[in-house]
């Protein structure tokens, strides 16, 4: 790779080559000009692990907890840490760029995508975005804001228009964004799927050139996401540089010809391109080769980071009795559908292969030093797990032979063209390739031999993109070639998943065999945007349990044993990309698990896995209570910690838990209505609702217990309009006394709030989130901490009038909470009205 004169090349390059590098070549690189020694650049996903560039069959990577659970550790400090390992991992798949973190705003428990983004509040989210984005850029690879901007829900994700006033765009949902590049100016930013009052993003002048560019003054390259590009002329006049992926649907010959009837002026691709230039330049100061090999990391400080950062972002929403921590030396029951399966990441394209995965059943029995039992309880699955990993190949080998053919297997000669091991039986085969495949139609056959551990029923189950039929020593037992019925597994592109069931008997080898065609055999009609070429598959099983006799071996198991923990929750297909929850409810059959086994045993120990927020009808009873959202590679481990006390919990919550969906301020308004989403909660997203209809959440954003106590003393307040390291303002410092008056060392989250006048003409949320830090104390220890803001940007609204922030004249107050009920406050004025725009 080598470094450019941009305006030199731009001089070289025909219509036909500037045309072509502002789209896609395939689904993760741009296209290079040889010619001229422009390199393909590789993006990869994804906010919490980069994946490299294969769905199929890929290079396992590093998980972090998922996003909403980085939001609840309040740590800027572990957040750029965390960029830098990213940093690290993106080089080690050869990608110059990280398509996150995704920023955009927890409207509503019910969004596929929730996991994927820090927090319902801007400054929470657009701060700890721009520390993250720092610790990846340090490493020279380029950071991707997405999704720019309003990207809340996936109904109808590509098509609906987002109905939202200039005020809350403004507030809500473009401050993370602002806050962000105030921190770190990223190399990239990533256009939404969905219209803003009327247009896509993708095709917004308003917002691309005269927010983001001319109002931020912000200089990058901005990609749409994937089939997020809906014009041809439109999209490149409005700012989007690059259509993403390839090959090209939008560009190439249109767009060509759209230059030369003028209507894209050359100056105008000129700028699309000039922006994909200046990215080859970036990309070409990592040092990361064109077309690299894509490795394992692993490293033993990567799995030391992954861990603290799973236990800090453990919230402990309930302690009483201080019944934590357990004890290592007493016997513990784990009990509960996540305890033995690591629910380790969101589903869709958060979602990847990790290096490994601690169960929380593993971190419990790795840290007992006493006996450690187990009941099921209850299921959590939507499809049944998958059956990969628990088949042996004929050599004896972990999981199954998959060999592939370019004819049906009704054909009675077949030429094996293809002969891979795989163990995992869930997969996209957009990036699977064998020159000896004639095209996109072709059959693979997966074999291997099952052993139960168990005499019973069975289940088995089949999802696909394409059809497959799975046998049982020869038996039909699925069939979902004969009758298909559309499903929303796989971004919505796939089946329902079809059943079928069989008596095992333990320790009986059993030969399953699934035969599977590709998507040209499917008999579904094909409506998707999205192109997953060759299609996909899923194939699990699991024993058929009855809930009344699971359940009462688990309140058996209960009632006998003093420690008991329950592990609940969601997994990556309840929450995914491609579709929202219908529900804020767990799985069929956990709340009753786990009322029943409080019943039992008060003290039980409750910690639940999802990234949004779920209904706790048993709450009441609960004793002790911790979210433990999605943990990443070291979530067992990181629970064990909390469980144990090897680390003293001190996550908050980053986002206000409801007691039912009614309670949401979206319930009215989430969802596309016949094509439009109206934001009809505007400014009141979260606790700024809660709080100003005082209406009790179930736990509210920032909340959090420890095992220790803090309390926070002598606030004092200095503006500094000579000092200011924040943009162009005067600063206002928060100075505190912190102190750990407890006898467990701990960490405090300080946030510092403010709390506008009451004025006339304009309704403003009871206090607003302008600042935080996090502390950490020995036990006895004190510190003096200090948290600074901008006086104009806490101050301001947007004034929809002047289309300007307003900080209005006035008497404004800071209130400091942390750990415990306990807030310190102190007035500061705004000596005159101020208009402002910029970043």
């Amino acid at each position: 790779m080598v470094q450019h004169d941009v305006e030199k090349t731009l001089s070289e390059l025909d219509l036909s080559e500037k045309v072509a590098l502002t789209a896609g070549a395939d689904f993760w690189h741009t296209v290079p000009i040889p010619r001229l020694n422009i390199p393909a650049i590789r993006c990869s996903d994804g906010p919490n692990g980069v994946r490299g560039t294969r769905f199929f069959n890929g290079v396992p990577a590093a998980c972090l907890p998922c996003s909403t659970a980085l939001g609840s550790t309040w740590n800027v400090e572990l957040l750029e840490r965390i960029g830098e390992l990213l940093g690290d991992e993106a080089r080690a798949k050869g990608a110059h760029v990280l398509l996150g973190p995704t920023i955009n705003i927890q409207r509503s428990p019910l969004g596929g995508r929730g996991f994927e983004s820090f927090s319902e509040d801007g400054v929470l989210s657009g701060t700890l975005a721009g520390y993250y984005c720092k610790g990846v850029q340090s490493k020279k690879v380029g950071a991707t804001l997405k999704h720019f901007v309003c990207n809340d829900q996936e109904h109808e994700r590509l098509a609906v228009d987002t109905i939202v006033t200039s005020r809350a765009l403004r507030e809500i949902y473009l401050l993370p964004f602002q806050l962000a590049l105030r921190i770190c100016k990223t190399a990239c930013f990533m256009t939404a799927y969905n219209k803003i009052n009327g247009t896509h993003v993708s095709e917004s002048r308003n917002i691309l050139e005269d927010i983001l560019r001319d109002e931020w003054k912000w200089k990058g390259l901005i990609m749409s996401d994937w089939f997020g590009t809906y014009s041809t002329s439109e999209a490149v006049k409005a700012g989007l540089d690059l259509e993403m992926p390839g090959p090209t649907r939008w560009r190439g010959g249109v767009l060509a010809h759209a230059v030369n009837s003028r209507k894209v002026p050359d100056h105008v691709l000129d700028e699309r391109v000039r922006n994909v230039l200046d990215l080859v330049n970036y990309a070409d100061k990592s040092g990361i080769p064109e077309g690299a090999e894509e490795k394992e990391l692993n490293r033993p400080e990567d799995q030391k980071l992954l861990r603290q950062a799973a236990a800090e972002s453990i919230v402990l929403l309930r302690n009483n009795k201080s019944v934590l921590p357990f004890d290592k030396n007493k016997p513990i029951a784990v009990i509960g559908p996540n305890s033995k399966v690591a629910s380790y990441c969101g589903g869709g394209s958060a979602a990847l292969l990790a290096y490994y995965a601690v169960t929380p059943f593993e971190g419990v029995s790795k840290a007992s030093q006493a006996d450690v039992s187990f009941a099921q309880g209850a299921y959590a699955h939507q499809s049944l797990p998958p059956l990969g990993p628990l088949l042996k190949t004929a050599s004896g080998k972990k999981g199954f032979d998959f060999k592939v053919y370019n004819e049906a297997p009704d054909e009675t000669k077949r030429d094996v063209v293809d002969h891979l091991t795989l163990v995992n039986s869930t997969a996209f085969l957009a990036d699977y390739k064998n020159s000896k495949v004639k095209s996109d139609l072709f059959y693979a056959d997966m074999e291997g031999v099952f052993t139960p551990e168990e005499d019973g029923l069975y289940d088995f189950g089949v999802t696909v993109i394409g059809t497959g039929k799975l046998f049982v020593d020869g038996e039909l037992v699925v069939d979902n070639f004969t009758k298909q019925r559309k499903g929303s597994a796989f971004f919505g592109s796939a089946t329902v998943e079809e059943r079928g069931s069989k008596e095992l008997k333990a320790g009986v080898s059993y030969n399953v065999r699934f035969e599977f065609g590709t998507r040209p055999t499917s008999k579904l009609e094909n409506r998707g945007v999205v192109d997953f070429g060759p299609g996909g598959f899923a194939f699990g099983a699991c024993k058929r349990r009855e809930l009344e006799d699971s359940i009462r071996e688990a309140v058996e198991l209960a009632t006998k044993t003093e420690q008991v923990l329950i592990v609940a929750g969601l997994n990556g297909e309840w929450e995914t990309e491609g579709h929202d929850r219908d529900h804020m409810d767990l799985p069929p059959g956990t709340d009753e698990l786990i009322s029943r086994v409080l019943d039992a045993n008060p003290n039980a120990a409750v910690v639940i896995q999802s990234g949004t927020p779920v209904t706790m009808p048993w709450a009441h009873k609960a004793n002790v209570l911790a979210q433990a959202w999605f943990g990443g590679n070291e979530l067992g481990n990181g629970i064990a910690d909390v469980l144990y006390g090897d680390v003293n919990p001190s996550g908050k919550l980053s986002l206000s838990f409801p007691v039912r969906l009614q309670d949401n301020p979206s319930y009215l308004n989430f969802g596309s209505d016949r094509g439009r989403v109206l934001y009809g909660e505007d400014i009141y997203v979260g606790y700024r609702f809660y709080e100003k209809t005082a209406l009790q959440p179930l736990f509210p954003f920032g909340y959090g217990l420890s095992y220790t106590t803090f309390s926070r003393s002598n606030l004092s307040l200095e503006v500094d309009p000579e000092k200011s390291s924040l943009a162009d303002g005067e600063t206002v410092t928060a100075t505190l006394t912190v102190a750990n008056s407890g006898k467990t060392a701990g960490a405090e989250v300080v946030q510092l709030w403010v709390q506008p006048p009451v004025t006339t003409g304009i309704k403003r949320p009871v206090r607003e989130l302008k600042g935080f830090t996090k502390v950490f104390l020995q036990p006895g220890e004190t510190k003096d901490v200090k948290i600074s803001m901008e006086k104009k940007l806490a101050t301001s609204f947007w004034d929809e009038v002047r289309q300007s922030w307003a900080s209005v004249k006035g008497e404004y107050k800071i209130l400091i909470t942390g750990t415990g009920e306990d807030t310190l406050s102190a007035p500061f004025e705004v000596q005159s009205t101020r208009y402002w725009l910029g970043l």
